[in-house]
């Protein structure tokens, strides 16, 4: 990390990256699907954890995922030799030539795709996913017009391999993946290819059903510790550990009196004479602002919430709990939003989104750049 040029101490907001807790959940969905090959998703700058950590947490994994050239271009800098996978295909034609240099494998979702793959001049004919809408309805061809796109495709000499691939919509739900299966096996039959079905939901609650496996699952958010179906499962439930933990410091202490307001709008007001703790870290860092009273967070290892409205900056917390537990509040006490605390305790990060009014997927990838990422093991 580049040192400051300024002297003193950075602000006391920082977002450790847990590189044992990537591989651990990396094993942990593989045992799931012991005869899949696992892909891992590493967009949106690695769901908000850095390209570079990601990369080192799940160096095992089979191949990596993403959504854009910039991500694939990151990968093989990084050294990596194996297959990368650009999730939405190329945007422009243009883009098959990089696909070409790389050596990156792409998805096909429309007509306009194959059309440019027919007019790309390329020695190495390119490995490619077929995606079909199979329930989703946002990229894929409708079943009934699948095995026209496998045919052009298969005609190309610039196509290779073909692998058949559909997205689940229900996964974590109630409704399941039963209708999406069927559809998908039907539209597929006797299609010759590999099959990639299964998110983070579908590889850790439905992998056992019959070819839902398949030959590649693309987990994303359960390799980062997060549970796909909070509040049903936590992600303990699943054997998952947080690879992200967002920790801070208290930078003031007030003294409360009955009756007295906290912050904007003046939305929280003290029951009691009680002390309330300011920690670094607000909105502008990545904490959602709709997260005001009640969103848990731990400080000195005891668990208590954050009091009135998120700022850009700042949030204020209630300090009664430390009072219970004979601890005496002051500034530089240790502070988690999420993940695990210096105590050993964990503060799981689809319970701050539930009580922040989101999910895990924003927060993790909300994290602005300001906020400095540090691997650990």
């Amino acid at each position: 990390m580049r040192k400051s040029q300024f002297p003193g101490m950075p602000r006391p907001l920082q977002a450790l990256i847990h590189l044992d807790a990537m591989r651990h959940n990396l094993a942990t969905l593989r045992a799931r699907a012991p005869d899949a090959r696992v892909w891992a998703v590493v967009k949106a700058n690695a769901y908000g954890h850095g390209l570079a950590h990601a990369f080192e947490g799940f160096r095992a994994a089979d191949g990596f995922a993403c959504l854009n050239l910039e991500e694939a271009q990151g990968l093989r800098e990084l050294g990596w030799r194996g297959p990368v996978l650009l999730l939405e295909g190329c945007f422009d034609a243009r883009d098959l030539e990089v696909c070409s240099r790389l050596g990156l494998w792409h998805v096909v979702h429309h007509d306009a795709q194959i059309d440019a793959l027919s007019a790309h001049k390329t020695q190495v004919p390119h490995h490619v996913f077929l995606k079909m809408n199979s329930g989703m309805n946002r990229l894929g061809y409708a079943p009934e017009r699948f095995r026209a796109a496998w045919a052009r495709l298969n005609a190309l000499p610039q196509v290779d391999e073909i692998t058949l691939m559909t997205h689940f919509s229900d996964a974590d739900g109630e409704r399941g993946i039963a209708h999406q299966v069927a559809r998908f096996a039907q539209a597929t039959e006797d299609l010759p290819g590999d099959r990639s079905l299964s998110n983070s939901a579908a590889t850790l609650r439905h992998a056992q059903q019959a070819g839902v496996s398949a030959d590649w699952i693309r987990p994303g958010v359960s390799l980062y510790g997060a549970s796909p179906d909070h509040p049903e499962h936590r992600a303990s439930d699943w054997n998952l550990r947080p690879t992200q933990s967002l920790r801070s410091e208290l930078i003031a202490v007030q003294a409360l009196q009955a009756g007295d307001t906290v912050g904007y709008g003046s939305s929280f007001t003290a029951p009691e004479a009680m002390p309330l703790g300011v920690a670094a870290g607000g909105y502008a860092d990545g904490l959602m602002r709709a997260g005001g009273t009640g969103t848990p967070v731990i400080v000195a290892g005891v668990r208590t919430q954050i009091v009135g409205r998120v700022s850009m900056d700042m949030v204020t917390v209630d300090l009664r709990p430390l009072i219970d537990q004979g601890l005496t509040p002051a500034p530089g006490l240790p502070v988690t939003f999420w993940g695990q605390d210096p105590s050993g305790a964990v503060l799981p990060i689809d319970e701050v989104a539930q009580a922040s009014g989101t999910i895990a997927y924003e927060l993790l990838c909300g994290l602005t750049p300001r906020v400095p990422k540090h691997p650990v093991n």
